[in-house]
């Protein structure tokens, strides 16, 4: 029995830093699975028995968050606000200001200036102190603790001067007071800037909140989604959102499914046509039946899947995770030396040795390290969803960066899957009219996909009309009938001497035709090929078809590698060999593809391939069009670029900031701001990649 996926909406995380406490505190508690999306304010967990919930959920709030029931209709009170907090201090903190450019005696009197910073230390207290102590609980000190001791000790030490009556020299309330400011101000603009990296995500979610109008006992009733269950009668109109997943039972319509496939040409929809939840009915008006609500439909599955690829971390990340882990004791350490070194040692005095090691604290920016990579991941799975492509994990992003090898299926990958003739051979006096309605008279009483295919091509051309009295498909062989005359056929698969005639008919079991039928190219398969060898990727051709027809496809499109008539055991062989000499991508959609799409380190599964390849790739396309996979790899390389810009800054802002502020060379009130923007310019940076050409 699977393990019951508890899911927690968790507000308060606004760092790397506090889902690594969270995730830490579960994994004390035993718990497995565990999944912590700071951005996404949600926490996944397995293995815990209804009645230790209460508990986990008293610990999680312990560490400074809070669980609520939906993020969404949780009202916030006014005082809690970040912006509000900010305009309240930025008010008091003006003042305070003042006196580096008014000469006015009053605003330097040591009682007024307490009283404008008290209330913003208060406020600072509050929120920057019980996110420090809960994050000193959990194990993991975050940049709140940095915070926190900075202003704290700029407060402190103020506080003892005006208390001493020491004079203005051992005054400065405007440091801490400032310091608080422009950090929220940074928690502020941080705030705003996560949320447009959620957006993708987001708007799928609100694709979801809409209501149905659902038929019971003739009349029309509107209800939410939510309510609708499998077997209701529903009546989507023009304009309207299709509610959840089901099946036309009357009327037709145009469907725009760009919102799935990334594709904006209408789809259009009659009856026992499947209708996808989310879509939008752009002309006409239907009937439809729910098959599929909740998180069983399409489009719940895809935010599912979006939300863990946003939780799985690249590789390239861990450095980021290991050096945030340590940061905050390493800066206090660093703090604690540059005071003694400067007061001891320098004989600056108390004033300035303190100033430079709280400019040490307040320049220092974990937050930047942990941004890095989520946020970029983020940003580059949302525009991947937006072009019909949905990554399963942003690891999955760095594992295709390097690829050497694209390992492609055959039938329904390179080519359409839609059957064609392209050649009849017909034997003594038999016409190719008479063949034609041969063929059309007993595939039309078949649901194979080839009949189909076939039938779809011939009827359009001309040909003799045969009436049967009786046909049966015969499992793997093909199909046999019965005219009204009493001739007995047979259409199915045989041997010829020509390998290109693969279906044989015959007609009172003598050799009537023979039929060479193949299915197209794709019309963008050799575009993809020549873009994948411009970038240094090595093309192959991986099919359990027939060689000379594998052949004919590969020379077509300019595929030089060509592995034929494979079985799948057989395929996981070549796949593994291609592993060995790089990073291998595979691309199919047959069930025969599933073990190979699962060996591969990337596998790639079209929107119609079978379920099992699905499930066992970690990329789906959810439009046809092979561009995708042009489109998955550049997504892919940006992406990763960004990553990388974005911890280098990181790295680099730090290394450079903090001796800078241990020799004096910048006050803690422009440590503040620098530390402030640090972690808006790494979103920012990653915000781009929504809008950027890549190519």
């Amino acid at each position: 029995m699977a393990e019951q996926l508890v899911e927690l909406n968790v507000t308060g995380m606004h760092c790397n830093n506090c889902a690594i406490s969270v995730h830490r505190l579960l994994e004390k508690k035993g718990l497995k699975n565990i999944l912590v999306d700071f951005a996404g304010e949600e926490v996944k967990f397995s293995g815990s028995e209804p009645s230790e919930l209460p508990g986990i959920i008293k610990d999680i709030e312990g560490l400074g968050y809070k669980v609520v029931d939906d993020p969404a209709l949780e009202v916030t009170p006014f005082y809690e606000k970040v912006e509000n907090k900010f305009l309240f201090c930025a008010i008091l903190t003006v003042p305070l200001l003042l006196p580096m450019v008014l000469p006015w005696e009053f605003l330097h009197n040591s009682i007024l200036q307490l009283l404008l910073c008290l209330p913003v230390f208060i406020v600072g207290c509050l929120h920057f102190g019980k996110s420090a102590i809960g994050s000193l609980k959990g194990g993991v000190p975050n940049m709140d603790v940095l915070i926190f001791v900075g202003s704290t000790a700029a407060f402190v030490y103020s506080l003892i001067g005006t208390i001493e009556g020491m004079g203005m020299r051992y005054q400065f309330y405007e440091t801490c007071a400032v310091i608080i400011s422009l950090v929220l101000l940074g928690n502020v603009l941080e705030k705003r800037s996560i949320t447009q990296t959620t957006s993708a995500l987001k708007d799928l979610v609100k694709i979801q909140q809409v209501n149905a109008n659902r038929i019971l006992n003739g009349e029309v009733e509107v209800i939410s989604a939510r309510d609708v269950r499998p077997g209701d009668t529903l009546l989507v109109n023009e304009g309207d959102k299709v509610p959840v997943d089901g099946e036309v039972l009357s009327g037709d319509a145009s469907v725009n499914e760009s919102m799935l496939t990334g594709e904006s040409i209408p789809v259009e929809k009659s009856k026992y046509d499947k209708l996808i939840g989310g879509t939008i009915v752009e002309h006409g008006n239907v009937r439809m039946i729910a098959t599929k609500v909740g998180s069983n439909t399409v489009l719940s599955q895809i935010i599912d899947l979006m939300k863990k690829a946003q939780a799985a971390k690249p590789p390239v990340q861990k450095l980021g995770d290991q050096v945030a882990a340590i940061f905050v004791p390493a800066v206090i350490l660093i703090a604690v030396i540059t005071f003694g070194i400067a007061f001891l040692v320098g004989h600056v005095g108390m004033r300035e040795s303190l100033m430079n090691a709280i400019a040490v604290l307040v320049i220092s920016c974990p937050c930047a390290m942990g941004l890095a990579t989520p946020t970029a991941v983020m940003v580059g799975l949302g525009r991947a969803a937006k072009n019909g492509i949905l990554i399963k994990g942003g690891d999955t992003i760095e594992a295709v960066a390097n690829a050497k090898y694209v390992v492609f299926d055959k039938t329904g990958t390179l080519t359409t899957g839609k059957f064609r003739i392209h050649d009849i051979k017909a034997e003594e006096d038999a016409s190719v009219e008479k063949i034609r309605g041969i063929i059309v008279a007993i595939e039309e009483r078949s649901n194979h996909p080839i009949a189909k295919s076939l039938v779809n091509e011939l009827s359009v051309l001309p040909k003799e009309r045969l009436i049967l009295k009786s046909a049966a498909e015969e499992k793997g062989l093909g199909m046999r009938a019965e005219d009204v005359d009493g001739n007995h056929y047979f259409l199915g698969a045989g041997k010829s001497n020509d390998g290109d005639f693969n279906i044989v008919l015959f007609k009172n079991q003598k050799l009537l035709a023979q039929i060479a039928i193949d299915d197209d190219i794709k019309p963008e398969a050799a575009n993809l090929v020549a873009q994948l060898k411009k970038m240094n990727i090595i093309p192959v051709l991986l099919s359990g078809d027939k060689k000379s027809r594998c052949l004919k496809v590969a020379q077509q499109i300019g595929i030089d590698e060509v592995h034929a008539e494979t079985l799948p055991d057989e395929k996981l062989t070549v796949i593994d060999i291609y592993r060995q000499k790089g990073k291998t991508i595979m691309i199919g959609d047959g069930i025969n593809d599933a073990p190979a799409l699962t060996k591969a380190d990337v596998g790639v599964s079209m929107n119609d391939a079978s379920q099992v390849a699905i499930q066992s790739a970690r990329v789906v396309l959810l439009n046809t069009d092979l561009g995708s996979v042009v489109k998955f790899l550049q997504i892919s390389k940006h992406t990763l670029i960004t990553i990388k810009q974005n911890l280098f800054w990181a790295f680099a802002y730090n290394i450079v900031a903090i001796p800078l502020a241990a020799f004096g060379f910048l006050s803690p009130m422009i440590g503040a701001f620098a530390m402030a923007f640090s972690d808006v310019v790494v979103i920012g940076n990653s915000l781009r990649l929504k809008m950027k050409r890549i190519s």
